[in-house]
């Protein structure tokens, strides 16, 4: 794998200005492999979908980034200050250099729209001069690209199940061939065979395409299988850094091994205990 970095953060703390303020993400520093899958792990309020908004500059007031940078390695040798680009530069960078599948993204198809029309409008604000015909060629190939089928392009969401919804959004967030994927919680509702096959996929666009995963979810077990690397997120900060292999036998903050000992174990006895490093939790 790729030893250049295609994204780098710097000290990058961001605060919600509410009565008190809250500080949801505090001084990360962290550099992002080209090519590789950075699982972002961590309770639910801790800061990583912050984070991510934080990255492409989505967040609304009251959130405001307090210091740090965002640094983007582009493939052309051009390093982007992402914190510095005026709103059109930054409409250019959203899909075409990262895209996001969002939280719940699979319920956010418009339901009176068909995919195809959906993901043509992709294509038709971020790459005006194609004719209708390419738009629907390009919009077939896509939900070829993610096992949906183009005969699926006059279809509606509700037509679709959760899986293939959530197919169509990766296809969307693929549509610009952008060199980061961030994707937040994008299994969560699925049941767990769909879960696999999500997860297959992603990994196998990945290798074909050289794009760049931040994957985003509670469930430290799932990146353990599916990340190069892992960073474990606590009120805000990034405590623990390193790969699945490392994380698994081997956690050095006791956050990351409490998240190890809350989830069953498929052997053993019953109301036996896993022994945390720490504490012993029954499972």
């Amino acid at each position: 794998m790729p030893e250049t970095d295609l994204l780098t953060l710097e000290d990058l703390s961001v605060r919600y200005d509410v009565d008190p303020p809250v500080d949801a993400v505090r001084h990360v520093s962290l550099a992002l492999r080209r090519g590789e899958i950075l699982g972002l792990a961590g309770e639910s309020g801790c800061g990583k979908t912050t984070l991510a908004y934080a990255i492409q500059r989505l967040l609304k007031p009251p959130a405001v980034i307090t210091s740090g940078r965002t640094v983007f390695h582009d493939e052309s040798g051009l390093d982007v200050d992402v914190n510095s680009l005026g709103a059109r530069e930054l409409r250019d960078f959203r899909w075409d250099k990262v895209s996001m599948v969002f939280q719940g993204a699979m319920n956010s198809l418009n339901p009176v729209t068909s995919i195809g029309a959906q993901l043509g409008d992709v294509f038709e604000q971020h790459r005006p001069g194609m004719s209708r015909r390419e738009r629907d060629r390009e919009a077939g190939d896509l939900l070829d690209l993610v096992q949906v089928g183009r005969d699926r392009l006059r279809s509606y969401p509700h037509e679709l199940s959760g899986g293939m919804r959530q197919r169509v959004m990766i296809a969307m967030a693929l549509a610009l061939t952008p060199q980061l994927m961030i994707m937040d919680e994008p299994t969560t509702a699925l049941d767990v065979l769909v879960q696999r096959e999500i997860l297959q996929q992603i990994s196998e666009l990945r290798e074909r395409f050289g794009f760049s995963v931040i994957f985003i979810t509670h469930d430290l077990p799932l990146l353990l299988e599916i990340s190069d690397r892992i960073a474990v997120m606590l009120a805000g900060e990034i405590v623990e850094l390193d790969t699945p292999e490392r994380i698994y036998s081997d956690p050095q903050h006791p956050y990351t091994r409490r998240l190890l000992g809350s989830f069953p174990s498929l052997t053993g006895e019953r109301g036996a205990f896993l022994r945390t490093g720490e504490q012993e939790v029954v499972r």
